[in-house]
């Protein structure tokens, strides 16, 4: 009998659209706050997304990682779904410490969002960019939630630094719009309209299908207005 091929961590969260319907909702809700609030940046609806895609990424792959470990990480991602933040972000945090590999790599990635919701930005930052991953979906998010996490803490300089990691990484047409709107959101909290004037521009250009275009359309104009 064949060896099954095996798959890669999180390697099916590499195909955007079986993901596109199940996580349609959640973007929504980015782009409603877009709409509604274009020069603040929306850390927790940021996270709770991503805890969705962490959370799935981690039931699919804890087959092969260190059976203790990942006993100890189900236990804590249990009580982050749970939104027992305090609790998962310590228990996450003493994971990352104690085990190496994926286990610990997911460990931080979990404690960063868990933080984050908690309202510890310096600690979510640390731990978030603890976390490295090829896929094509979670590293960008980590990217853009440590730039949540700096505009949480109005260090709009740096949240746009990570929000251009996070529209650089594998550009792709179902992701990629958002974080460009939270890119240009940043440049406009940081008094720099022509910066985000361009990016909003980029999207519609680039992106001109996407949800995110319509809102990009709205915030130029308005740019473009004010010149």
């Amino acid at each position: 009998m064949a060896k099954k091929e095996e798959k890669s961590p999180l390697e099916f969260l590499e195909t955007p659209e079986g993901l596109q319907h199940e996580f349609q909702h959640e973007i929504n809700k980015v782009q409603t706050t877009v709409e509604k609030n274009k020069s603040v940046i929306y850390g927790v609806v940021g996270a709770l997304v991503v805890g969705l895609f962490g959370y799935f990424g981690y039931k699919y792959y804890t087959a092969s990682q260190d059976e203790e470990g990942q006993a100890k990480l189900f236990g804590a991602v249990y009580k982050f779904e749970a939104d027992s933040n305090k609790v998962a972000a310590t228990e996450m945090a003493k994971v990352a410490s104690d085990f190496g590999g994926n286990t610990g790599n997911l460990a931080n990635f979990y404690a960063g969002v868990a933080n984050l919701k908690e309202g510890k930005y310096d600690t979510a930052i640390e731990q978030l960019k603890s976390f490295s991953s090829s896929d094509l979906l979670v590293q960008a998010r980590a990217y853009s939630l440590i730039g949540d996490a700096y505009s949480e803490k109005k260090s709009y300089s740096d949240a746009i630094d990570f929000y251009k990691k996070a529209s650089d990484y594998k550009a792709n047409k179902f992701f990629t719009p958002t974080y460009m709107m939270k890119l240009a959101a940043a440049y406009e909290a940081n008094k720099e309209p022509k910066e985000a004037l361009a990016i909003y521009s980029e999207i519609v250009e680039k992106y001109a299908e996407s949800s995110e275009a319509i809102n990009a359309k709205k915030f130029k104009a308005v740019l473009e207005g004010a010149e």
